[in-house]
């Protein structure tokens, strides 16, 4: 599935691509006075009142003084987020969105909550290749052994945006794992355990284990002892290091966006662990939102833009993938795709590889 995103306007004006380029100066003026008029329910005031507010009658509602609510409208209105008619103003369709759609508020608290502070020094983590805007939470190589020591808005809006994009394909994912009737899967990288535990849940039959670092493996310890689930076992690994060596006898080795977690170089010596410990009936099953192979461009847009939390705040060096580039890190470790299944939950793709 071959598509062709952000085709660029050759014809464009002098005039209007000045605008367009004013638009990404003040983008972060513009983010940060549309998210406290979120927080500060104005957004949801003037979605409630369909017959339009005066700025003095929104200030009424809101308990904040007329200057507050012009200085922060003005700006909404110049970002088409609202809208004036017969001196009153409304709430235009872009401003449903960031006020009502769930990936929308999901993904400006994690811009705000995770990126914002970080995101200033993208600059000498793009020279450094290390996650320089870490430093704002803690004294961390990377934020995934960080993650449950986060403070707690922060912590909060990491999961919401990470399983909102994961957890929107799992359905789909466990029914396609359920057809190749495994009877047993390494769930690498599997975090807090939500997808091995929905798997277990669903498919009691199968056994599964997680592989992690010990803070994630803790994390799912605690979730699969509250669920009372039974045939799920974890490992504690880091990957990376050269003496792990990955569990062997799996007819099933699952990745769920995990692999995006690492450079080319380490991604391919991943692929190429894991290959030394399958049997040939075993095979890999690897889930990713590649951004080149999403449904639209807005889905493709989300996920591009994921990259630098990667780059400042994540670890300095890994990305969201584009599929072509891949596709040639599975060929360098020696493995070979054998079906490519697409529009997983909201932006994923299932690689399945011999």
């Amino acid at each position: 599935m071959k598509k062709k995103f952000f085709k660029y306007d050759k014809k464009i004006s002098a005039l209007d691509a000045q605008y367009q380029a004013q638009k990404i100066a003040f983008a972060p003026i513009v983010f940060q006075v549309v998210r406290v008029m979120r927080d500060l329910k104005l957004l949801e005031y003037l979605a409630k009142n369909k017959n339009g507010l005066t700025y003095d009658g929104l200030s009424k509602l809101s308990n904040l003084n007329k200057y507050a609510v012009q200085v922060l409208c003005e700006t909404a209105l110049s970002s088409g987020v609202i809208y004036e008619e017969d001196e009153k103003i409304f709430l235009s369709k872009i401003g449903f969105f960031l006020n009502s759609d769930e990936m929308t508020i999901a993904n400006m608290n994690y811009n705000h909550d995770v990126n914002y502070q970080g995101l200033f020094y993208l600059e000498e983590a793009i020279k450094s290749g290390k996650a320089e805007g870490l430093k704002v939470f803690g004294d961390w190589e990377t934020i995934y052994p960080a993650l449950s020591s986060l403070p707690k808005k922060t912590q909060d809006s990491w999961f919401e945006f990470d399983h909102l994009y994961s957890d929107s394909g799992f359905p789909r994912a466990i029914e396609i794992l359920k057809g190749l009737k495994p009877r047993n899967i390494l769930d690498i990288g599997g975090n807090t355990g939500k997808f091995a535990m929905l798997l277990a849940q669903d498919e009691p039959n199968i056994d599964i284990t997680i592989m992690d670092l010990p803070q994630q493996v803790k994390l799912a310890k605690q979730n699969i002892y509250e669920k009372n689930i039974n045939n799920i076992t974890t490992y504690e690994a880091n990957i990376l290091l050269e003496e792990t060596k990955i569990p062997k006898g799996f007819d099933i080795i699952w990745m769920s966006q995990f692999l995006d977690c690492f450079k080319e170089e380490q991604i391919i010596s991943i692929l190429k662990k894991i290959k030394s410990s399958m049997s040939g009936n075993s095979e890999i099953c690897i889930m990713e939102p590649f951004w080149d192979r999403q449904i639209n461009e807005t889905a493709a847009y989300c996920v591009i833009n994921t990259s630098p939390y990667f780059t400042a705040m994540a670890n300095g060096y890994s990305k969201m993938f584009k599929y072509t580039d891949f596709e040639k890190y599975i060929e360098k470790s020696g493995l070979c795709v054998i079906e490519i299944k697409d529009n997983i939950g909201l932006c994923q793709t299932i690689i399945r590889c011999k």
